[in-house]
């Protein structure tokens, strides 16, 4: 009887397993030769515990920001729900401004996201089985990797495209089974090894749970109270404090706010319809500026959800010192304010109309106080890529600045009045389709003010400021801004504070109203889902600003050395391009006042600034503060080392030094080895590999991380550093870096990359805990 009843049973649930079977999808042979994964040892699966970090270590490694591959953002529970699409947002060619897409702005649930286009990666049926939800296109992702490993090889075979701007495949449910045929070895992570056997359960357990979600931790009370007191002091009513608030907003909207007592919590600054007090109404434009559609706007501090990348990161503390700050800067200082700006392009996009009632040297100050955080955005800026900015820069330079309290800007406000007119930015809306007529307009509105920046500068009395660069800002002997070095890895880019390396080719001196014009024009005022012609114009018009950064530098060399040194710098550039430095369009005629004493007066300036700034410069990078000598000596001679070995260096690469045969990472010590790439100039958009001069290449080395995509890793123990750097300095072709990458590179193909990467990440946290974030690994050779 017992047994007869056994046996109903069985058959009962073979018939509801059939029936099951019956309703699903038919899988793919991939995904039923896999197996359900095991369960063992997997508790509740808790998203922030066990999802999050596997996402943010594994995933948003390449699947993070506008450059996510099929714009599948997951850096964010919001990113992984909302899925991917078909459409890129970085394109060169595109006619007409495509319509945003950025996460947590431009849409607030799932169904929104699906009117954009948006497909899901996750099985979204609320009546799926747990083997149903294995049949998303995310799980099926995991288990095709799973399946397919990457071959044992030490470099990908050529089947793999790990180009930038490579077509990008996409495939929605119906379609995986045609791209799993076409390509088998695709699995995520693509071109990296697989997550670990643990990771997949994980995440294949929590997508059969039906991939649940809570909202993280609530706000600790005493972090609630500081943003409180934050959104209050941003929304007073008076015109003054609103018109610092909208200042404020403009300069940081990008960046990441954290409070004095850093509990791990971010923030940023967004427009919202409700005051505080309620909950976020977000406004969401496309440019800081745009008009908000409402009478009023209010300030407010919104919680960062997503994992924080390195190419998008731009940390800026708050704090009761920020706020005394803010209260001298723009609301102790004597001034009125008789009516807001308004939200028309020809007065928003230009800071000098709209922000003309607040003082010259109160938005200088604000800008100098944090000029790292100010310029780091023009390089990560709203892009996540810096292109536009990039291929109009140096390799290496420095960055120095005029000091806000000279007599330079006495009479600032005056001159910026009568010549607003010539410092209209390019915007979208005064772009034609072509973007070159609209160049021409403002290359003639350059011209005229360079003509009246001239005649400026010409009737300048500094006082006796000349003779000891007490003109150029020091920052008052603690501010580490006082000097940044900027650094191009090609199609990347980086800021630091401080002066790294040898003397660069080139640097730039920055004054109030260049420093606002170039934030203005590739952060504020730049589109990334904008048409071809604007971001043509927007590149067009950075040379502009570039050779009027550089021409403020040559004005402190010796009037006789100024023209040799302009020729140096744009060797076999058209003699307009020149004059746009130094020439017909400005050429002041007054030395600088400082006393030269060598044939080397480029050098002996910048060992001048050095001990004018001596006080503010960091040594944080410097590898001659590297405690260790057998370390020290040995980058010291890698740093040595010039010409053309080094054009088969990559671009940023990553040097870990291991101390000793332990396994303990905190030992571990990483170094940046940055490619300083030798041109004649850098004045066109096109033919650069014809003005490559390898002869001139040189290799910045840094302690600590210097860049967010790394082109390679090395991980070399302490002993062997000297058969490294003998390596580097013999190459003499892509065979001779093929064997120093057999020997000491960390390649994506390594079954350890994935513990090697977690290593860098770990020590990059210890060292820099607020500036850190997680790398990009769409550069990673496969060398």
């Amino acid at each position: 009887m017992h047994r007869r009843r056994e046996w109903t049973w069985v058959v009962f649930f073979l018939i509801l397993l059939i029936l099951s079977g019956c309703s699903q999808p038919k899988p793919s042979a991939d995904q039923s030769s896999i197996p359900p994964p095991s369960t063992a040892g997997i508790a509740t699966i808790d998203y922030w515990r066990d999802v999050q970090p596997i996402f943010e270590r594994r995933c948003a490694v390449c699947h993070g920001c506008y450059d996510s591959p099929c714009q599948l953002n997951l850096t964010a529970y919001e990113g992984v729900a909302r899925g991917a699409n078909k459409k890129v947002v970085y394109d060169a060619l595109r006619l007409l401004t495509a319509e945003p897409t950025r996460l947590f702005d431009d849409a607030h649930s799932v169904s929104e996201w699906r009117k954009k286009s948006f497909f899901p990666v996750l099985q979204e049926d609320v009546t799926a089985t747990e083997s149903m939800r294995r049949t998303g296109v995310l799980a099926r992702m995991l288990a095709l990797k799973r399946s397919h490993p990457l071959p044992a090889q030490t470099m990908l075979p050529a089947g793999f495209d790990l180009a930038l701007d490579r077509s990008q495949q996409c495939p929605t449910d119906a379609q995986f089974d045609s791209f799993a045929g076409k390509y088998p070895q695709w699995g995520m992570p693509y071109g990296l090894p697989g997550v670990t056997e643990q990771e997949y359960q994980t995440l294949i357990r929590w997508i059969e749970l039906g991939a649940p979600y809570t909202e993280s931790r609530p706000i600790p009370p005493a972090v609630v109270t500081q943003i409180e007191e934050w959104e209050a002091f941003l929304n007073v009513d008076s015109l003054k404090h609103q018109l610092m608030s909208r200042y404020i907003y403009e300069h940081l909207h990008l960046t990441q706010l954290y409070f004095d007592d850093f509990t791990g919590q971010w923030f940023r600054l967004v427009r919202s319809r409700s005051a505080p007090g309620q909950p976020i109404e977000l406004v969401a434009t496309r440019r800081p500026y745009d008009d908000p559609g409402v009478p009023r706007v209010y300030y407010r501090l919104q919680p960062v959800k997503a994992a924080l990348l390195a190419k998008t990161h731009i940390p800026y503390g708050l704090s009761a010192t920020r706020k005394q700050r803010y209260q001298e800067l723009f609301l102790d200082a004597a001034y009125d304010v008789t009516a807001l700006p308004g939200y028309d392009p020809k007065i928003a996009s230009n800071p000098f109309i709209a922000f003309r009632d607040l003082p010259v040297r109160t938005r200088y100050k604000f800008l100098l106080d944090d000029a790292s955080a100010f310029v780091t955005q023009f390089i990560k800026g709203p892009v996540c890529r810096g292109q536009v900015a990039l291929d109009v820069i140096d390799d290496r330079f420095w960055i120095f600045f005029v000091d806000p309290d000279s007599t330079v800007l006495d009479n600032k406000e005056e001159f910026l009045a009568k010549n607003s007119r010539h410092l209209y930015l390019p915007t979208e809306e005064g772009t034609s389709r072509f973007g070159l007529i609209s160049w021409v307009k403002y290359s003639r509105m350059q011209d005229e003010f360079l003509k009246a920046k001239q005649a400026f500068i010409e009737s300048l009395n500094l006082r006796n400021e000349e003779n000891n660069l007490s003109f150029i800002w020091n920052g008052r002997g603690n501010n580490k801004n006082a000097a940044l070095t900027v650094f191009r890895h090609a199609d990347s880019g980086s800021v630091v504070q401080g002066l790294i390396g040898d003397d660069p080719k080139t640097s730039w001196l920055l004054s109030y109203d260049l420093f606002e014009r170039i934030y203005y024009l590739l952060v504020a005022g730049f589109d990334v889902y904008g048409f071809s012609g604007h971001q043509l114009d927007t590149r067009l018009y950075m040379d502009f600003l570039r050779m009027e950064a550089e021409s403020n530098f040559l004005l402190l060399l010796p009037s006789k050395d100024r023209e040799r040194e302009r020729d140096f710098w744009y060797r076999d550039a058209d003699k307009s391009v020149k004059e746009y430095v130094l020439g017909r369009r400005m050429n002041v005629d007054r030395e600088s006042g400082v006393e030269y004493k060598t044939e080397q007066p480029k050098h002996e300036l910048f060992e001048l600034l050095h001990r004018h700034l001596a006080g503010s410069l960091t040594g944080e990078y410097d590898v001659q503060a590297e405690p260790d000598a057998a370390i020290r000596s040995q980058l010291l001679a890698l740093s040595r080392i010039k010409g053309k070995a080094l054009q088969w260096m990559p671009e940023a690469a990553v040097l870990t030094v291991t101390i000793g045969s332990g396994t303990d990472v905190h030992r571990d010590r990483i170094y940046s080895l940055l490619h300083d790439n030798g041109f004649s100039n850098i004045a066109s958009l096109f033919n650069v590999q014809s003005r490559r001069l390898p002869d001139e290449d040189g290799l910045t080395v840094s302690r600590g991380l210097i860049g967010a995509y790394p082109n390679a890793f090395y991980r070399v123990d302490r002993q062997s550093l000297p058969e490294f750097v003998a390596m580097v300095a013999g190459l003499t072709g892509e065979d001779d870096y093929r064997r120093l990458a057999e020997r000491f590179a960390v390649r994506r193909t390594n079954p350890d990359f994935w513990r090697h990467s977690d290593a860098v990440h770990d020590v990059y946290h210890t060292i820099a805990p607020i500036e850190a974030g997680t790398l990009d690994y769409n550069r990673l050779e496969n060398r």
